[in-house]
């Protein structure tokens, strides 16, 4: 009887010990599937990308969700003006959720950086998409289209001969024939910013009251209405955006087209400082929650697909040199740009308003 006891006591010592062996097994499988498994796939939560833009365009949207088909990558977008953006993110400080600031206008890019809600960004991508010239200097900010400020002229009433310079549209022959817009809009500002950089005050104010003697009415509307006016009789020449140029040429609106077909562009400056270009530019926060997909979405926006969708769209020239432009913007042909660092347009803009004011451009 007890040689039975100690048989059974043994057997049933090696049945609890391999069940005890299995069920180590078992769990250590699933402690490291598991593993596998949070190792590999991150929550979905963190596949997000959250931009605020003071671009509002549908190109831009569109290339958004062109980035989240290709990369799994939601990108949540927030739109507003650029000044009331820099002041929102320097409010949120650490707790904000945006990755990336986007807007137009060097001088707007240099007043983010200088407001410290920027990250320099560094991809040897970004550097091989985009050159030198449009990057900041510390990598602060990456330009992604830029916009030449172009004298557009009635095909019928002007020859292209006539025209040469900025600063001949102060002569005598365009007096009550120049069309331009507000002096309280950023892209003249910013003209007139590039004009004290290159020439100086005194220049910049003597140009300045020059257009204001030659105006063919009060300033009034955007770029597309100045062409409108030049469409109308109004005016024979127009400071104006090429891209608006653009927007009209393919607009939806049969008399858009109409006023497109009856004005031609001009590149001024061609024989002394080429003519003024603005960029538009993303900057990385300083406190992204999400850099790594931050970066993804700059190099996405900066490489030829999407730069080829956003000039055939919206007929902004491409930073990156091997995309190709769209028709129109060939016809128009090469040009030579003014060279000046973009930082230079924010740090003249309070002269550019002063003198607007002085010299009675409204």
């Amino acid at each position: 009887m007890k040689k039975f006891s100690k048989l059974a006591l043994s057997f049933l010592a090696m049945v609890l010990l391999a069940a005890g062996l299995a069920a180590c097994g078992s769990n250590e499988a699933k402690n490291e599937s598991t593993k596998d498994n949070s190792a590999n796939d991150k929550p979905k939560e963190d596949q997000v990308v959250n931009v605020y833009t003071a671009r509002h365009y549908e190109a831009d949207d569109k290339v958004f969700s062109n980035f989240t088909e290709k990369t799994g990558i939601k990108v949540n977008v927030v739109k507003g003006e650029a000044e009331e953006l820099i002041e929102r993110l320097k409010r949120e400080g650490e707790s904000t959720e945006a990755d990336l600031f986007i807007t137009v206008d060097g001088g707007i890019l240099a007043n983010a950086k200088k407001n410290d809600i920027l990250q320099p960004v560094k991809s040897d991508i970004i550097d091989k998409n985009v050159p030198a010239k449009f990057r900041d200097k510390d990598d602060n900010w990456i330009g992604m289209a830029t916009r030449a400020r172009v004298i557009v002229y009635s095909k019928d009433r002007v020859k292209p001969e006539e025209l040469s310079t900025y600063e001949d549209l102060t002569s005598d022959k365009w007096k009550g024939k120049v069309l331009a817009r507000s002096s309280t809009n950023l892209y003249n500002q910013s003209l007139l910013a590039s004009f004290i950089e290159l020439n100086g005050e005194e220049e910049a104010e003597k140009w300045a009251a020059g257009v204001v003697k030659n105006f063919a009415r009060q300033p009034d509307g955007g770029d597309r209405d100045q062409a409108k006016a030049i469409a109308a009789g109004t005016g024979d020449v127009a400071i104006m955006n090429t891209y608006y140029v653009g927007l009209l040429a393919n607009s939806s609106e049969p008399e858009e087209v109409k006023v497109a077909e009856n004005i031609g562009v001009f590149f001024p400056n061609q024989e002394t400082n080429g003519t003024h270009v603005n960029i538009s530019g993303i900057g990385l926060t300083k406190h992204s929650k999400n850099p790594e997909n931050a970066t993804k979405l700059i190099e996405y926006i900066t490489d030829v697909e999407a730069q080829e969708f956003l000039s055939a769209n919206n007929y902004e020239f491409p930073v990156n040199e091997n995309a190709e432009k769209p028709e129109i913007l060939k016809s128009w042909g090469e040009f030579k740009m003014q060279e000046l660092n973009f930082d230079t347009l924010g740090e003249h803009n309070q002269k550019a308003i002063g003198i607007f004011n002085k010299v009675g451009w409204k």
